[in-house]
C-alpha cells in the first residue's frame, strides 16, 4: 500500500464554496513527515464547521480549502517515527490534526491537546512549517499520527465517521461535568451535535435526558434516541417557569447566537453547570448577572477533545452499542462523497 504524490479532494475556492460550488480537483498535501500518516479516506462525515469554513463565517478562510474532519480510513503510509499506528489499521481523523507535544506545553503535558496554543486543526490551518492542512472530502488525508485514533472493530465505519468530532464535542463536557447516574442533563439543540449529546447522555446513565427545541417536530425522534422529557421553546407555553430548577447539566449544541439564554439558566438547579459548544458567527446574548449568583450557577465551554479522549469515547461507544443516526451517500449523492454509490467501505455519511 503506498499514497500519491498529489491528493484529491472536493476543493472550495471562495465564500460562495458554501452553496455547494466545489470542484473535484487535485492538490498537494503538506510535506510528509517522519511522525506523519497518510490515509485513504473510506468514510467522512459532515460537519456545521465545515459550512462556517467555506463561508468564511468564522473568519477569512484560507482558500482554496477541502473541508472535513470527520474521517475514518485506512493507513497506507507510516512515517520512520510513528511507533503506535500500522499499514492497513483503520483509523478516525476529528478537527485536530497538530499541537506541539512539548514537555513544557502546560495543555499538551496535560493531555489537554486541543487547548493547545500551537494547535493546528484538521483543514484551513497552518502547520509550523508553513503549509495548510486539508480535509477529509477527498481520497487522502495525511496527519501527524498522534492525532489518528484506533476505531474499534465493533465499530462500523459509518457510525465512527461522525463521532470524530460531532461525538466527541458532547461526550466530553458531558463527561467532564459529572452526567451519569442520579443526573439530570438537558440538551439544547437536536441536530448532529444533540443528537449525539441524547444517544451520550442516556448511555451515560444519566436519570433524565430532556431534548430542548425550538419547535416539537423532532419530539418522536428525541423519545427514540432515549429522551425522557422535551421543551419546545416556541411552542410550549411558560416553559422556562415550569421546567425551573430542574437540570443539572445543560449542553447547549446550538451555532446561532438567538437563543434564551437567561431562560436556559433558569432550568439549572443550584450549583448546575451550563456548557456551550455549539460556535455562532456572533456574540452569545447578555444575561444579568443575578441569573448566575442567585443559584451559584457556572457557565463554560468545551472544545472538542483530546486524543485519549477519543479514545474513550470510541471504546465507550462499542461497549454501550451507542449508534448514531446516519444517512449514507456515495458520489453524487445529496451530501458531498466519493465512491461507487454507496458499497461498503465507500461511502460518506453526516449525522442526522
Amino acid at each position: 500500500m503506498t499514497s500519491p504524490n498529489e491528493f484529491h479532494g472536493w476543493i472550495g475556492h471562495d465564500s460562495k464554496a458554501a452553496q455547494g460550488n466545489l470542484t473535484w480537483s487535485s492538490f498537494t498535501p503538506k510535506p510528509f513527515n517522519p511522525i506523519d500518516v497518510d490515509i485513504k479516506v473510506s468514510c467522512c462525515g459532515i460537519c456545521g464547521t465545515d459550512i462556517h469554513t467555506l463561508r468564511s463565517g468564522w473568519g477569512p478562510t484560507h482558500y482554496p480549502v477541502c473541508v472535513g474532519h470527520e474521517i475514518v480510513g485506512h493507513v497506507v503510509r507510516v512515517g520512520s517515527s510513528v511507533t503506535n499506528i500500522a499499514l492497513g489499521d483503520r483509523v478516525g481523523v476529528g478537527a485536530q490534526a497538530f499541537s506541539c507535544l512539548k514537555s513544557d506545553c502546560e495543555e499538551c503535558s496535560s493531555g489537554l491537546e486541543q487547548h493547545c496554543p500551537k494547535m493546528v486543526g484538521t483543514y484551513n490551518a497552518k502547520y509550523p512549517d508553513g503549509s495548510w492542512s486539508m480535509g477529509g472530502y477527498a481520497d487522502y488525508v495525511r496527519v501527524p499520527a498522534h492525532f489518528a485514533i484506533k476505531i474499534p472493530a465493533a465499530l462500523k465505519s459509518e457510525d465512527a465517521a461522525p463521532m470524530m468530532c460531532g461525538g466527541i464535542t458532547v461526550f466530553s463536557p458531558l463527561r467532564n461535568n459529572g452526567a451519569g447516574p442520579g443526573k439530570r442533563v438537558g440538551i439544547v439543540g437536536l441536530g448532529g451535535l444533540g443528537h449525539f449529546g441524547v444517544l451520550f447522555a442516556r448511555a451515560l446513565g444519566c436519570e433524565s435526558v430532556v431534548a430542548i427545541s425550538r419547535r416539537r417536530n423532532k419530539v418522536d425522534d428525541a423519545m427514540a434516541m432515549g429522551a425522557t422529557d422535551y421543551i419546545a421553546t416556541s411552542e410550549d407555553d411558560k416553559w422556562a417557569r415550569k421546567h425551573s430548577r430542574t437540570l443539572d447539566l445543560i449542553v447547549s449544541t446550538v451555532s446561532s447566537p438567538d437563543m434564551p439564554l437567561e431562560s436556559y439558566l433558569r432550568l439549572l438547579r443550584t450549583n448546575g453547570t451550563f456548557i456551550q459548544v455549539g460556535a455562532p458567527e456572533d456574540k452569545l446574548p447578555p444575561i444579568a448577572a443575578f441569573g448566575l449568583i442567585g443559584k451559584g450557577c457556572k457557565i463554560g465551554g468545551s472544545q472538542i477533545g483530546s486524543p485519549r479522549d477519543i479514545e474513550e469515547m470510541l471504546e465507550f461507544a462499542a461497549r454501550k452499542g451507542v449508534k448514531p443516526w446516519v444517512q449514507r451517500r456515495g458520489w453524487g449523492g445529496e451530501c458531498c462523497g466519493w465512491g461507487d454509490g454507496g458499497r461498503e467501505g465507500e461511502v460518506s455519511v453526516c449525522a442526522c
